[in-house]
């Protein structure tokens, strides 16, 4: 699974990996580093809507024909071997996908002395497209609206796998403009999106347990212990 990760570089860099991104100034309002993304907080990601579009959204996925919006809390990810078999997954794969741009994600690694986390990012540190779904949930009574999505995981690549058994599906650039495209260009043509980020791309680091905490977001939780990094 990916249960934390962060958003640190400046959203603007994203204009350059996609063409005609539209970006409304609202949502950068206000807009800071964050090193410790838990569930349920709000998240950049980029809509496949007409033109591509910068918007917040909460991370954990409410299907539109949800009664309960506590949904949310159990589909923070979505398998992606099983989206066409799981109906709050099915249609926003085929109709409703958003790119969830980081800087690294965190998982964390069983040992003797307890788990530890470590933080799992680019090797030139540049952000990168982990492949999501969203979907668009109002409240029967209010009308209130929430926009909500959830991060698609595979199986690991050779680096993740000595820490944990999934890893978000990580796009690469040129499948962004198939994965952003409005509307289904066919369910293969997706999946073959998702298969695992080569590994020698990638490096890994043993990082504080002060990330255990979804409370405690500082630069600190990216720093690596003894020297690592």
């Amino acid at each position: 699974m990916c249960g934390r990760f962060i958003q640190i570089s400046n959203p603007e860099i994203i204009r350059l990996g996609i063409h005609d991104l539209q970006i409304d100034p609202e949502v950068l309002q206000g807009l800071a580093p964050r090193y410790n993304i838990a569930p349920s907080q709000n998240i950049l990601a980029v809509l496949n809507l007409h033109k591509p579009t910068l918007a917040r959204i909460r991370w954990g996925l409410i299907p539109f024909w949800a009664k309960d919006p506590s949904t949310g809390s159990k589909m923070i990810n979505a398998r992606s071997e099983t989206l066409l078999e799981k109906s709050s997954f099915k249609a926003p794969f085929r109709k409703t996908r958003c790119i969830i741009f980081c800087d690294g994600f965190y998982e964390w690694k069983s040992s003797p002395s307890g788990r530890r986390p470590f933080l799992i990012r680019m090797k030139d540190a540049q952000p990168f497209g982990m492949a999501g779904l969203w979907d668009r949930w109002k409240e029967g009574g209010s009308g209130r609206e929430a926009v909500t999505g959830a991060i698609i995981t595979t199986s690991p690549n050779d680096l993740v796998a000595g820490i944990h058994n999934r890893m978000p599906a990580i796009l690469k650039p040129e499948d962004y403009h198939t994965w952003l495209c409005a509307g289904t260009p066919g369910d293969d043509v997706l999946a073959r999106c998702l298969a695992p980020y080569p590994g020698e791309a990638m490096e890994a680091y043993e990082v504080s347990r002060l990330v255990n905490n979804p409370a405690y977001d500082s630069p600190d939780c990216i720093r690596a212990l003894s020297g690592q990094g």
